[in-house]
């Protein structure tokens, strides 16, 4: 099978090429080498390509600068998106669109499952639910897969942040009351190449299993790096305020994958296996 994977260069693209290349013929691209904003680009890099299967994580996923600038979030998460369903619908390739758990509001009380309203709260979620929209209504093959927490090799995920935050002799402040699920990037890979070997077009629930809070990952992430020493302080949304607004609970639940006998392990199992074979 022939799969153009964009964002290749990210926590999740890497792992995508890494476990797809030894049964498949990959083509992986990023920045600078194309920007999704370019249609003209994308398409001629689509039809050059022919992929059966176009894999699309590439996103702008720092919510701070998102929501400073909506315009540019929307034209990169939803446009970019159009961008690449248009090529696939020029070529008939099938499209898998990876999307996030801040498509909803966080005020359910309990883990949404794949038909639940979205009602973002912040510029990322929308413009993530917008490019989930286009994806929808451009393509007959399509999947979209919502993720949470996403962390893997690199700077900017959760775990990279906590343990620099350590090493600078801080103390930390995480909230007790923002709950969702980290997901390691090498588990969602084989999660969604297994999506699109088994699965009819949809939307999908893929995160790793189980749920905590910030604070409980913090603790967790500071015990397996042994930096138990560092002070590790309880607050609340309310308290913190964070920039920008974040959906208190958005679990997300994996019903549609599971019917497939697609399921992640247990976070706290995933975040064992990162630390014993990285070092953030």
């Amino acid at each position: 099978m022939r799969v153009l994977v964009t964002g290749g260069n990210g926590q999740l693209g890497r792992e995508l090429v890494a476990l797809l290349r030894p049964r498949h013929e990959v083509v992986a691209t990023d920045l600078p080498e194309l920007d999704v904003r370019d249609a003209d680009g994308v398409r001629r890099l689509v039809r050059d390509a022919r992929p059966e299967v176009v894999l699309h994580p590439a996103a702008l996923t720092d919510t701070r600068r998102c929501e400073e600038d909506p315009d540019l979030a929307l034209a990169v998460n939803a446009g970019g998106t159009e961008n690449v369903a248009k090529a696939c619908r020029e070529t008939g390739a099938a499209m898998l669109y990876v999307s996030t758990n801040e498509v909803f509001d966080g005020r359910k009380g309990a883990p949404y499952v794949e038909s639940d309203a979205p009602g973002p709260i912040n510029a990322y979620g929308r413009s993530k639910l917008a490019g989930e929209q286009r994806v929808r209504s451009l393509l007959e093959r399509w999947w979209v897969v919502r993720t949470s927490w996403l962390y893997g090799d690199g700077e900017g995920n959760f775990p990279a942040k906590v343990l620099s935050a350590a090493r600078a002799g801080s103390e930390l402040s995480m909230v007790t009351d923002e709950v969702a699920t980290p997901t390691w990037a090498r588990d969602l890979a084989a999660a969604i190449i297994a999506l699109i070997d088994r699965a009819n077009s949809g939307v999908y629930h893929l995160t790793n299993g189980g749920e905590c809070s910030r604070f409980e990952w913090a603790r967790d992430v500071l015990r397996l790096a042994g930096r138990n020493d560092v002070p590790l302080k309880p607050t609340t949304l309310t308290e913190y305020n964070p920039y920008p607004p974040k959906p208190p609970y958005t679990a997300l639940a994996n019903r549609e994958a599971a019917s497939l006998g697609i399921e992640l392990r247990p976070w706290q199992d995933a975040l064992r296996e990162f630390f014993s074979t990285h070092n953030p």
